[in-house]
């Protein structure tokens, strides 16, 4: 369940009376009943945790894990366009101006 605690923002949201009948229809079935607004909350709290997992962290079967490693443990590549970056001077490097 979501606590009142810290809730100092606020996000509106337009629907259809469809959706909002079933977002009702939801909350209401839950084993404990909350209202539409703690029902949409949780909800989209619990995507958005499972969309930020999908992105910090993967999984690999053995042959995948090995090219990985095998990738990483490579001697890293030249690149000529990169070399000559690094060559040029920095902006942060300029003397400061008083």
């Amino acid at each position: 369940m979501i606590t009142r605690t810290n809730r100092t923002t606020k996000l509106d949201l337009r629907l259809s009376q469809d959706a909002k009948q079933t977002l009702s229809a939801a909350a209401q079935a839950q084993v404990a009943h909350c209202s539409v607004s703690q029902f949409v909350l949780k909800s989209a709290l619990d995507r958005a945790a499972e969309t930020l997992a999908e992105r910090q962290r993967f999984e690999l079967n053995a042959d995948q894990w090995k090219t990985f490693m095998d990738a990483l443990d490579a001697p890293p590549q030249i690149v000529p366009q990169i070399q000559r970056l690094f060559r040029e001077p920095s902006p942060f490097d300029a003397p400061m101006v008083k």
